[in-house]
């Protein structure tokens, strides 16, 4: 039979995939035939939502995988009681979410629901035929099938829609979290000195301070006849950064010596001191680096392009990793390009770019996203990535650092806080719809 985990979350965010309108539609089975017929002779409904019914079946298939996800995930589970209540709590709230989404008048359009139905077959590793075959086996009808991926999609771009028209962010918060962001530049302004150290010794003699001041002379005349800085610090510094050109490396103003900042702090980037610096290890000449101005407003921006799988009653979140997974073995051998797997498979709207984002500013992606994406270079690829759309394969095509207007700063910060608000207004927004919607409880039939 078909692989189907269905994948079984308890966090508040997390839509559980199966929103199938009826147990014949809501996952294909591991059982032999004759058991699944009895098994749904069986049935009875546990729940009235709206038009939509939850069934026994159903509620006891989706229990099941979410043992299966617990233990592969070495979580522990609650007691049977509240276990129940929890997935059926879950299911309904699919149902009503779901009938939302139709009222709403949202549409999925035909290719969306093509790549989804694609990835399912690929994931099980067989033929779109072979798909149809086993689905009908199963006694589920593929406009059934197609429809309920289709409710899926649809539900889920009806979520994104009305929560984040529910998020208000004022322009005190925005300006409370642009000072937060300045007291934190300013902590962490780094510079990066290279220095030409000659030491001189604890209490030594004026003739070793003259020999000292004399070889400082030395270097610094070869540094006014043009020689660059590092060869003259390789030659003469005394310090264990002399096989690095001298250079200390990028640090925060605060973890270097205050005469060095002090020395600097009117320097232009790539000047030397124009006359050698005295402490109580000996003689410097210092050349600045590199200094990161807190007041001059930069902002790196992430070029990625992403494969975007989205998990469903017949693809699972563990599944849709495995085949992530293999798309990135793929990539990494030369097999497939990127951009060719993310037009074939790619469930989100940039598929037709080959998975292209564009340029993107911090802040412009799901924490989950974007955290992984900040860790990948220039041509990195990550391992799959869950966020509440779905999982994905990223890759960072380019990076750049450009000047900021101030409207984008504060555009970004309330960015943030909307994503920092996001579940707060999601489960509100749920608590809603079931206040709205008819729901009706089943006791089991005697």
């Amino acid at each position: 039979m078909i692989q189907i985990p269905v994948p079984f979350r308890l966090l508040p965010l997390a839509l559980v995939a199966a929103l199938a309108s009826g147990p014949a539609a809501a996952q294909f089975s591991a059982k032999p035939r004759t058991a699944l017929q009895a098994s749904r002779a069986a049935d009875y409904i546990v729940a009235v939502v709206n038009n939509e019914l939850v069934t026994q079946v159903e509620l006891t298939q989706r229990i099941a995988r979410a043992r299966e996800e617990a233990q592969r995930a070495g979580t522990a589970m609650p007691a049977d009681d509240e276990l129940r209540s929890q997935v059926l709590e879950s299911l309904i709230d699919e149902r009503v979410i779901i009938t939302f989404a139709r009222d709403s008048g949202y549409k999925v359009d035909d290719p969306e629901v093509d790549r989804a139905v694609t990835n399912i077959a690929t994931a099980n590793k067989i033929t779109m035929a072979e798909l149809r075959t086993r689905l009908a086996a199963d006694g589920i009808e593929y406009a059934r099938f197609r429809a309920n991926l289709r409710d899926q999609l649809m539900s889920e771009r009806t979520r994104e829609r009305e929560v984040n028209s529910r998020i208000k962010v004022s322009d005190a918060d925005v300006e409370r979290v642009l000072a937060e962001q300045q007291a934190k530049r300013a902590a962490v302004s780094e510079l990066n000195i290279a220095q030409i150290l000659v030491s001189v010794p604890e209490g030594a003699s004026e003739a070793v301070v003259a020999a000292k001041r004399a070889r400082v002379a030395e270097a610094q005349a070869r540094l006014k006849g043009g020689e660059p800085f590092e060869l003259v610090a390789k030659a003469f510094s005394e310090d264990s950064n002399k096989d690095r050109g001298g250079e200390i490396g990028a640090r925060p103003a605060e973890r270097l010596p205050d005469l060095f900042v002090e020395t600097v702090k009117t320097m232009a980037v790539g000047a030397v001191t124009a006359e050698p610096v005295r402490s109580g290890a000996g003689f410097h000449l210092l050349k600045l680096l590199s200094r990161s101005d807190s007041t001059v407003m930069t902002m790196t921006q992430t070029r990625a392009r992403h494969i975007l799988l989205r998990p469903s009653p017949r693809l699972s979140a563990d599944a849709a990793q495995r085949r992530l997974g293999e798309f990135r073995d793929q990539v990494l051998t030369g097999k497939r390009s990127f951009d060719d797997l993310a037009r074939e498979f790619s469930e989100d709207g940039s598929a037709p770019n080959g998975g292209d984002l564009g340029w993107a500013t911090p802040g412009s992606f799901v924490p989950e996203f974007e955290e992984a994406m900040n860790r990948l270079g220039p041509g990195g690829l990550s391992g799959p990535v869950t966020s509440r759309f779905g999982v994905h394969l990223i890759q960072v095509v380019e990076r750049r650092s450009v000047p900021v207007d101030p409207r984008q700063v504060r555009e970004q910060a309330r960015n943030a806080l909307r994503e920092q608000k996001f579940e707060e207004a999601y489960t509100e927004w749920v608590a809603e719809l079931r206040q709205r919607a008819y729901i009706e409880m089943r006791e089991p039939p005697l």
